[in-house]
């Protein structure tokens, strides 16, 4: 289905548009379809089942039934320099210093994660406006991240669907 491409093209440009503190925009995004949502699908199921995680096998199984994936990330997002604190840190934290052999590189910057968050509202906005079935998963992210299908420090997936009745609410 063609008109899946084109409103994941018009989520990215909601994620990309969306505001971000300072102005500074570190969010990438990444659209997968048909193949790569199969082999995505298979690698989160086969995750799940290697580290024990629960849930994995369910959202990779959703994953394969989308017709597309939206990638968003966030890549080398600077700190806003502002000190806040949310971090933990009573100084801006320098980012990807502590885990590198998690899910995901951190620690990162609480107000870029804020800004990654209304980037991910901002596109599932957009799919819901078209009515097109969705939902954010962590777990997508995750293995995405994992197969080098974004480059991207923090990943967050929105699988797509059109369908009677939603795939990603009703399982």
């Amino acid at each position: 289905m063609n008109s899946i491409r084109t409103i994941a093209e018009l989520m990215e440009v909601s994620a990309i548009t969306a505001p971000k503190a300072v102005g500074r925009n570190f969010v990438v995004t990444a659209i997968l379809e048909a193949d790569e949502c199969e082999r995505l699908g298979d690698e989160m199921i086969r995750y799940g089942e290697q580290t024990g995680k629960k849930n994995f096998d369910r959202d990779g199984s959703n994953t394969k039934d989308s017709a597309a994936v939206l990638l968003v990330g966030l890549k080398d997002a600077t700190p806003t320099g502002i000190n806040c604190g949310a971090c933990g840190l009573p100084v801006c934290l320098k980012i990807n210093s502590g885990n590198t052999d998690s899910e995901f590189l951190g620690p990162q910057c609480a107000i870029r994660l804020l800004d990654m968050g209304i980037a991910l509202g901002s596109a599932v906005k957009t799919a819901q406006m078209l009515n097109v079935d969705n939902r954010i998963m962590y777990r997508i992210g995750v293995v995405a991240r994992k197969m080098g299908m974004i480059d991207a420090d923090f990943v967050m997936g929105i699988p797509l669907s059109v369908s009677g009745k939603s795939i990603f609410f009703d399982r």
